[in-house]
């Protein structure tokens, strides 16, 4: 077994939440994962309805993904809920596109992310970036991700390095992350299967080294392991989510 632990990203769960997310939580605990991650409350009003299912389901919150409109506007309610949920991780998930226009934009978003940064590790939280692949966009002959960590301060704005997206952008997941070094805290595990189309798949099924990610992710001492599958096209996500966390454990990693 591996340092670092292993969780599931509920987006990919999103249809099956929206109608009894306590159900599908403990579900989720039955396959064998410790802990998941948010993005949303599903069919739940609150973080206390929330933290009441997670703790019926005997689940960890890994992480939870909230709004850059609520990171600028009301991070003092972003803190009550994470205070609330039990969770320390904070994930800006999405950029829309009018906001990443140019290394301007880039450089704006740092300011904002060091910012966001700043409180919430003062109320003993961290603030962690998500990417897709629109981060690998080139802008003043650099990438924009770049511009990105350039301007951020190493101590107040993490990564959660999503490897499907770094691959999908044409760079090699296991490169970037040595590149990013110990400020990916947490990783986003989903394959790409083999063919056209790029398409999502369970991990272990697909194109991307997953050996090596583990390893490289235990030599740089990241947290968690969440792992997501964007679209299940038409399949059982909950079988989906059960095949990754197996092919993990027979990969070492649980």
């Amino acid at each position: 077994m591996g340092g670092m632990k292993i969780s599931v990203q509920l987006y990919t769960l999103r249809d099956l939440l929206a109608v009894d997310m306590p159900a599908v939580l403990k579900k989720l605990k039955a396959i064998g994962y410790p802990a998941a991650e948010l993005a949303g409350y599903g069919n739940l009003k609150s973080a206390a309805e929330v933290r009441e299912a997670f703790d019926a389901a005997g689940l960890a919150v890994s992480g939870s993904h909230v709004s850059i409109d609520r990171l600028k506007n009301d991070i003092d309610g972003v803190i009550a809920e994470q205070k609330t949920l039990g969770n320390t991780n904070v994930v800006l998930a999405w950029l829309d596109a009018d906001l990443r226009k140019n290394a301007a934009d880039w450089r704006g978003l740092a300011a904002t992310a060091n910012e966001a940064g700043r409180q919430l590790k003062a109320a003993g939280l961290r603030f962690l970036y998500h990417n897709h692949a629109f981060e690998f966009e080139q802008f003043d002959g650099g990438r924009a991700f770049d511009i990105f960590w350039q301007h951020t301060d190493p101590e107040l704005v993490k990564s959660e390095l999503d490897v499907y997206w770094v691959k999908l952008a044409g760079l090699d997941p296991v490169a970037y992350m040595k590149q990013l070094g110990t400020r990916v805290k947490i990783l986003h595990l989903k394959d790409m299967a083999a063919g056209e189309g790029n398409k999502f798949a369970p991990v272990g099924t697909g194109t991307i080294d997953f050996a090596a990610v583990l390893k490289t992710a235990n030599d740089l001492g990241v947290e968690w392991g969440a792992v997501e599958q964007d679209n299940c096209y038409g399949e059982d996500p909950l079988k989906i989510v059960a095949t990754s966390f197996e092919n993990l454990r027979k990969l070492g990693a649980i």
